[in-house]
């Protein structure tokens, strides 16, 4: 079966990168599923802006948007922005999360990914030094005006160095043999 990123090399031959991921992921079931929407990707991907409209879709029992829509509508950004920020010269992995509700929604929700130049030369830094480590970034559900927050997302993603990732995974299964 062919993998998202692989479609995704495939088809930026002919479109932008920025592009294919960004209709790539409103077209996607998965992505489709969480109602939400990417609004926009910056060419130079550190900027993903993305839509939360409330509807009868993720409508919860109490008519507030369901937790699960809000987590699922952030979920895959941290980790496949920073991919395709760093290269194909690190292994990226989502390893963990927490959300934090502060209020009910009963509007639209709208949620920006950056990551800035100093974050990115910090993280392939580390991976050079460290081989391999954690962040944690986070990312908040807000109103248009980004003056109420909503909900937050904090995502534990990691980072490795590919040769040492791939030479621990050797190493991994020459012990289970």
């Amino acid at each position: 079966m062919l993998s998202y990123k692989k479609i995704t090399e495939l088809v930026s031959k002919f479109i932008g990168k920025s592009k294919v991921l960004k209709y790539g992921m409103n077209l996607s079931p998965m992505y489709r599923r969480t109602t939400a929407k990417v609004i926009y990707i910056s060419e130079d991907f550190k900027e993903i802006k993305i839509k939360l409209p409330f509807s009868y879709k993720n409508a919860n029992y109490v008519n507030t948007i369901f937790g699960g829509s809000m987590f699922s509508a952030v979920d895959p950004f941290p980790m496949t922005q920073l991919m395709n920020l760093i290269g194909d010269e690190y292994v990226v992995w989502d390893k963990a999360a927490e959300i934090f509700f502060r209020r009910p929604a009963k509007e639209d929700l709208f949620a920006d990914f950056i990551y800035t130049d100093e974050e990115i030369n910090e993280i392939k830094k580390k991976a050079q030094e460290q081989d391999e480590f954690e962040i944690i970034k986070s990312t908040k559900l807000t109103n248009k005006d980004k003056s109420i927050v909503y909900c937050e997302v904090r995502k534990r993603v990691y980072i490795a160095n590919k040769a040492f990732f791939k030479e621990k995974r050797k190493k991994r299964e020459n012990i289970k043999t």
